[in-house]
């Protein structure tokens, strides 16, 4: 009987632990959901719209899309994201005083950097004007509109298709991402890769097969002769 009572209260311990344990490991991988959550958010690249079906915007990012030449209507959302972000921290700073030593060092850090880019030119360096940002300042700095309006692509979408063929390079890198923001010091730099055909490269598969093929009709033409 003695022994008895030691096995259930033994069981009845041991069903406690397991309790307690689960218990805990619920409560670490509830954490840890909030925690990737928050991470998430974070580092999300890209929001959907809170209205799924307003007309005025489905056209305005249509237009865009078939403007730009873009894959999806996510890379715009990319963009307002991170055009939203950029305003939300304008808007922070623009909240202090001038005289602010958070304003004068994260806002001179803002400007110099969206001037790099080409979004901000040397005549509006003041954080009213990145609040006057849009969608289409971003989207004139990608790789593929530079290549296309420096001639390089026959068309916006062939601008795309060169980039992801790996024929496009900045300096002497080699660039095969379309949405790459090109600064303004590096964009007399764009032209072909020296590994592309049309820089001077190896010539593609098909052409160096019509090559061959020639090669060959031509030596049957001697044999024959």
């Amino acid at each position: 009987v003695g022994g008895g009572a030691r096995e259930s209260k033994s069981k009845d311990v041991t069903r406690e632990g397991d309790e307690l344990v689960s218990t805990t490991e619920v409560r670490w991988c509830l954490s840890k959901r909030k925690d990737a959550k928050g991470l998430s958010a974070i580092f999300k690249k890209s929001r959907t719209p809170r209205r799924p079906f307003e007309k005025e915007r489905l056209d305005a990012e249509l237009q865009l899309v078939g403007k730009y030449g873009l894959r999806n209507k996510r890379e715009v959302w990319r963009v307002l994201l991170a055009l939203s972000r950029i305003r939300s921290s304008a808007r922070s700073l623009l909240t202090l005083e001038e005289k602010n030593p958070r304003r004068i060092f994260e806002g001179s850090a803002m400007l110099r950097r969206l001037t790099r880019l080409g979004l901000l030119d040397e005549k509006r360096q003041s954080l009213d004007y990145v609040l006057s940002l849009k969608v289409q300042d971003f989207l004139e700095r990608r790789l593929q509109t530079q290549v296309f309006e420096l001639g390089l692509a026959k068309s916006i979408h062939h601008a795309r298709v060169l980039i992801n063929q790996r024929h496009i390079r900045v300096g002497k890198q080699m660039v095969n991402v379309p949405s790459f923001l090109v600064r303004t010091d590096s964009q007399k730099h764009i032209d072909f890769s020296l590994s592309s055909p049309f820089g001077g490269g190896r010539p593609g598969r098909v052409k160096r097969r019509n090559m061959r093929s020639k090669g060959k009709v031509g030596g049957d033409e001697d044999d024959e002769e």
